[in-house]
């Protein structure tokens, strides 16, 4: 809407009146359509793993480690929030998604031009290439520290990124990119979201200049869907954990997919 006032923001601050100022809205898409087909296969890791708790008995040291991480994330109060970041650090790199040539950065701060002004989307985890520099972005819902809105946040991270991987690209036979798809996750608690983001210069330059685009930008996303109606469990219930994984290992087939259109 053209009458809305625009501020220039940092993401950390975007919410659902930024979405509306930029004319960007998001939409549920079931996981078959998300991803291109039903999410079906779990990630090549230990078994146990995938069932197991911290009490269960013969642990790989890995599987240990990384149910401790399950648990302390699950349970994080408020001086703990550190502990749902390591936790989404740590899946990420056991689904495979830091390999060679690609590495995950910790609170990662990628300049935002807003209302022309340089604002930072601060991000809690980045997936970075020496070529082009963000290739995904994670905000983290700690709700239960008074957190703001990490959907509007981590939109904000997304447009960042498109603005910072056209001035930063590294590859001499790269023009600008007129569009990106930029895929996202937000944790709330242990409970995945997955997102695309179209991002496109038109999207940029609108927020760039504090402008209303007229064409309208659809995010669309994808929930991991819960154990029942009212459940609010995330990954510390085994029978969730294991649809969760098949969503990050469909997740990262759909998003090398996207990437290979970019790194030329």
């Amino acid at each position: 809407m053209t009458h809305i006032f625009r501020s220039a923001k940092s993401g950390i601050n975007w919410a659902s009146q930024e979405l509306e100022a930029y004319n960007i809205t998001v939409q549920h898409q079931a996981a078959q359509k998300f991803f291109g087909s039903e999410p079906t296969q779990l990630p090549q890791i230990d078994p146990k793993f995938v069932t197991g708790t911290v009490d269960s008995k013969r642990l790989s040291d890995t599987s240990f480690r990384l149910l401790l991480y399950l648990s302390l994330a699950s349970c994080a109060n408020t001086g703990q929030k550190s502990a749902l970041h390591d936790f989404s650090c740590e899946i990420l790199r056991l689904v495979g998604f830091e390999e060679r040539g690609t590495l995950l950065r910790s609170h990662y701060g990628i300049p935002l031009v807003i209302g022309g002004e340089t604002r930072l989307a601060r991000t809690n985890i980045c997936l970075i290439h020496p070529i082009i520099p963000i290739l995904l972005v994670l905000q983290e819902d700690t709700f239960r520290f008074g957190s703001r809105d990490p959907e509007a946040q981590v939109i904000a991270g997304a447009i960042a990124a498109f603005q910072f991987n056209n001035r930063a690209h590294l590859h001499p036979r790269l023009n600008d990119f007129d569009s990106m798809t930029i895929p996202c996750i937000t944790m709330r608690g242990t409970h995945p979201v997955f997102y695309k983001v179209p991002v496109t210069k038109a999207l940029s330059s609108a927020v760039m200049h504090a402008a209303y685009p007229h064409k309208t930008t659809i995010v669309t996303k994808c929930r991991v869907p819960p154990l029942s109606e009212w459940s609010c469990e995330g990954m510390e219930v085994p029978a969730f954990r294991r649809v969760a994984l098949q969503y990050y290992q469909a997740f990262k087939g759909m998003v090398k997919g996207l990437w290979q259109q970019y790194l030329v």
